[in-house]
């Protein structure tokens, strides 16, 4: 079974701004149900889901809390119908500022599980809460959201990168599990992208770095990473599963 994007309901997780706030816009923009969640940004998130129409709604919930993400998914129910399409995208809050991060000597447990905590078990909250109808309807879209640093650890955020080297490793496992049922987990993974709140903090002199020795002489924006999740949530990629698709305009090959 396909569905078009416009016949599908898609929680963004982490969607009140940044990457997540593109990738809700890029679903709407193809007539799809979008569910806009967020943890703190709650004007944004409304704000953005009065600029996108009756067709998205803005809920709150904390993607490191299941009973939070349990209730968030019936209220989305009753919104918008069930969710057909998911996408990870929630972020522990950080700074993509290579001089400030933690070095592997000063590195904390508590700086590890924040990271992992948002990015992996955040994610299973989300499929756990959400792939029982999917599984019903024998059609499922999750799609999770990665770093090339993990190809390529140019700056070594070491929880940012082994956390979504985590989540690409749930991504692909899950996807062996829930194939059989119609749905297919699937992951696409940034470099740094200009600009976000997250990415701030990035001196300008490395975006041009970044820009001037990538093949596409350019730094990857929101809006591009977007629409290249929408390729998997869309029927072209309905034979494609357990993939990793590096978005970054060429820096990182594989």
């Amino acid at each position: 079974m396909s569905k078009l994007l416009n016949d599908q309901a898609v929680l963004v997780t982490g969607a009140g701004r940044g990457l997540g706030a593109a990738i809700a816009t890029s679903f709407a923009r193809e007539g799809a149900k979008v569910v806009i969640n967020y943890r703190k940004s709650q004007t944004a998130a409304e704000s953005l889901a009065t600029q996108l129409g009756e067709r998205v709604v803005a809920l709150q919930a904390d993607v490191q809390d299941a009973g939070s993400v349990a209730e968030m998914i019936k209220q989305a129910e009753t919104a918008v119908g069930p969710i057909t399409t998911v996408v990870h995208n929630a972020l522990a809050e950080y700074s993509f500022n290579g001089d400030a991060r933690s070095t592997v000597e000063a590195l904390t447990a508590d700086e590890m599980l924040s990271q992992h905590n948002t990015a992996v078990l955040g994610a299973l909250n989300v499929i756990q809460a959400t792939t029982p109808s999917m599984a019903e309807a024998a059609f499922g879209r999750i799609v999770t959201i990665g770093t090339n640093l993990v190809q390529n650890p140019v700056v070594p955020y070491h929880d940012y990168t082994s956390a979504k080297s985590a989540l690409l490793a749930l991504t692909r496992t899950t996807a062996v599990e829930l194939g059989p049922k119609g749905i297919t987990v699937n992951m696409v993974s940034c470099g740094l992208l200009r600009s976000t709140d997250a990415s701030a903090a990035t001196p300008i002199e490395v975006f041009d770095y970044i820009a001037g020795v990538t093949p596409l002489r350019s730094v990857t924006t929101p809006k591009e990473a977007a629409d290249a999740v929408l390729f998997f949530a869309s029927p072209w990629a309905r034979a494609v599963t357990g993939q990793n698709l590096v978005v970054d305009g060429g820096l990182v090959f594989g």
